[in-house]
């Protein structure tokens, strides 16, 4: 499942991609505060980068980076909020919220954690290492992601699996770096973004089918909720 959750079954391509651009939007918003020129302003870049690949109308995109730049005389706030706490059967979550509306999101979070359990501050961040996350993909045959690590000066890597990506581990400050550096080694970045990975995950093999499918219910839940921007679970694989 790895260190960002994401979910097996998509309900509709157009949904998923709606949901997708809303959550981009969201980053593009708060990344411009920091300025509306992507050459100066590394987060706002490589989120701007990733809402390209993902064809992001250029519309879309400029309106929103205006917006958050106050460029256009609204005014937009949304504040970054962690929550955690634990899945059913004690599988350790991670929940990254942008929120216009704290007062809103946090009773929503306690409804939706009434299957698992909600912690307090610290009570699972714990376990869970602070990252810079890339996932690329080879753009030529000899591309070899554990050089290509190496050299573009990234911690650690997950090789790519049947139904994702190779994702590459950096320090948080060299996120930026990092995926700059990787096409050079061959490799296409499609996402860069900060994240946690946890230190010590749980072998879904130790659960019964039967709560696998509780977490993974437990897990689309949070994920659904439109305040919620990444879910990161301690589950190896």
């Amino acid at each position: 499942m790895g260190a960002q959750w994401k979910a097996k079954h998509k309900d509709l391509a157009a949904n998923a991609k709606g949901r997708l651009f809303s959550k981009l939007v969201k980053e593009i918003l708060v990344a411009a505060r920091s300025g509306a020129d992507p050459a100066s302003n590394a987060r706002l870049r490589l989120v701007v980068e990733q809402a390209r690949k993902v064809s992001m109308p250029k519309d879309t995109l400029d309106r929103a980076i205006k917006k958050g730049a106050g460029l256009t005389g609204e005014s937009v706030h949304y504040e970054h909020v962690i929550y955690e706490g634990f899945a059913p059967h004690r599988v350790p979550v991670m929940v990254e919220c942008l929120t216009d509306n704290v007062n809103r999101t946090a009773p929503e979070m306690r409804v939706l954690f009434r299957k698992g359990q909600l912690g307090t501050s610290g009570s699972v961040s714990w376990d869970f290492d602070h990252v810079g996350m890339i996932e690329a993909e080879p753009a030529r045959p000899d591309a070899d992601p554990e050089v290509a690590a190496i050299e573009a000066g990234a911690q650690d890597f997950e090789p790519a699996g049947e139904d994702h990506p190779a994702v590459f581990l950096t320090d948080p400050t060299d996120l930026d770096l990092v995926s700059r550096a990787l096409p050079a080694q061959g490799f296409t970045v499609l996402s860069a973004k900060l994240g946690y990975k946890p230190k010590n995950p749980i072998d879904p093999a130790s659960l019964s089918a039967e709560a696998l499918e509780e977490v993974e219910t437990f897990l689309a839940a949070i994920d659904a909720n439109d305040d919620v921007q990444n879910v990161f679970v301690g589950l190896a694989g």
